[in-house]
């Protein structure tokens, strides 16, 4: 079975790689895609957003790397022969975010949504606040690092742009 892990993934945290990793081992097929969210402001280039989901999925064989930023998620996923949607959620508010797309979702292509609930440990993960983090240099660069995958960092010079 194929699986859908959409994100803005902006940039890619650890908690979007454990999220990753585990749907990795429960579908036959991940394809993880840089979704366009409206609400959203993007940071980094999708370009740059691929390649770090590339080394964020470098070692989990059965995950693919994709965008879509035009059309519905559900349009993506009737084009790629996908019937289920991943989403990582660290608490009640993303839960509360996330059902009415699910429902939704289902109602228009009868697309599933998978929900894995967030490790403890990354739970206060978000890639806003690692990102406003860094812009402020709040904490040395080596604290945030600790928080994007393995290999990543956010240099000084990466601030982001809008796409």
């Amino acid at each position: 079975m194929r699986a859908l892990f959409p994100g803005s993934f902006d940039p890619v945290t650890q908690g979007h790689q454990d999220v990753l990793r585990r749907a990795a081992l429960l579908f036959d097929e991940v394809v993880v895609c840089v979704m366009f969210n409206s609400n959203k402001t993007g940071r980094f280039p999708i370009s740059e957003r691929l390649d770090r989901l590339r080394t964020a999925a470098g070692d989990l064989g059965n995950v693919t790397v994709d965008s879509h930023t035009g059309g519905l998620l559900v349009d993506y996923c009737r084009r790629a022969g996908i019937d289920v949607v991943i989403r990582g959620v660290r608490g009640v508010a993303d839960l509360d975010y996330e059902m009415p797309m699910a429902r939704m979702n289902h109602e228009l292509a009868g697309v599933d949504t998978f929900f894995i609930a967030a490790d403890p440990a990354l739970a206060h993960i978000s890639s806003t606040l690692v990102t406003t983090v860094k812009q402020q240099d709040r904490v040395p660069n080596d604290g945030v690092s600790e928080l994007l995958p393995v290999g990543e960092n956010l240099s000084k010079d990466d601030k982001g742009g809008d796409e």
